[in-house]
C-alpha cells in the first residue's frame, strides 16, 4: 500500500511505546506532509511487551505509508537501526526516538540542512529536557570523551534524530552498540557532516 519509491524514509525504534505510537505518528504525518516529498516510515519493535506489537500490527492496516518489521526479542537500538537501514528505500533517511522526546517539526527544518549540500545532519538537544545527574550529565561527559578520543566536532552523539543521504545510511554496518558512535563513523566515511539544534522534549 505505500508509495513506490518514496523519497524518504523515517526509521523509528520501538519498544514498549504503545501509549505513544498513535500521537507520535499522527504529529509525523503532519510533518512529512508539510516536506512535500513522498515518504514511508519504518517501524522496528524490539520485542516489546506492552502492547506494542499488536497495535503496530493494526496500525500497519490503518497507514498507508508505514511499513513494521518485529524483531522476536530485545535486540537493542544498533540492531533496530541497521535493519531500518537494510529495509529503507528512500532518497533520504531519517531516525529518531518513538518516546516523542525528539520534534517531527525539526526533520524538514535538518532537510532543508541537508540540501545545502550536506550529507548528515545530527541533531544537537541543546536544550535537553531530562533530568540533568542521571541523563544529562553522564551524556555529557560521555560526548566529552568522545570527541577528545575521535576528534569529532560532533557536540551530541546520543541523539537520535539524525538525517542521512541514502548512500551513507546504506554504507553503515552497525552492530552491539555502534549506534552511539554514528556520527563518528558516518564522518569517517568522509560526509559532509552538518550540526542543527532540534527541541527536545519532557519524556512522556
Amino acid at each position: 500500500m505505500r508509495a513506490p519509491n518514496p523519497q524518504l524514509s523515517v526509521i523509528l525504534p520501538v519498544y514498549n511505546e504503545c501509549d505513544n505510537l498513535r500521537p507520535l505518528l499522527t504529529e509525523l504525518e503532519a510533518a512529512l506532509t508539510a516536506c512535500g516529498r513522498t515518504f514511508e516510515v519504518i517501524a522496528i519493535d524490539d520485542g516489546s511487551r506492552d502492547g506494542s506489537t499488536l497495535l503496530l500490527d493494526q496500525l500497519v492496516k490503518e497507514k498507508r505509508y508505514l511499513r513494521a518489521i518485529f524483531f522476536r526479542k530485545n535486540a537493542g537500538q544498533t540492531a533496530e537501526f541497521d535493519a531500518g537501514f537494510r529495509h529503507a528505500s528512500g532518497e533520504d533517511v531519517v531516525t529518531m526516538e518513538s518516546d516523542i522526546q525528539n520534534d517531527p517539526a525539526d526533520i524538514p527544518k535538518m532537510l532543508a540542512v541537508l540540501d545545502q549540500g550536506y550529507d548528515f545532519v545530527a541533531g544537537w538537544r541543546r536544550n535537553r529536557k531530562d533530568g540533568f545527574f542521571l541523563r544529562t550529565f553522564p551524556s555529557k561527559i560521555a560526548n566529552w570523551v568522545i570527541r577528545k578520543v575521535t576528534g569529532t566536532k560532533i557536540h551530541d552523539l546520543g541523539c537520535s534524530l539524525k538525517v542521512y543521504r541514502r548512500d551513507i545510511a546504506m554504507e553503515l554496518r552497525l552492530y552491539g552498540e555502534m549506534h552511539r558512535f554514528i556520527g563518528v563513523l558516518v564522518e569517517g566515511l568522509g560526509a559532509r557532516v552538518a550540526e542543527f539544534e532540534v527541541n527536545h522534549r519532557a519524556r512522556v
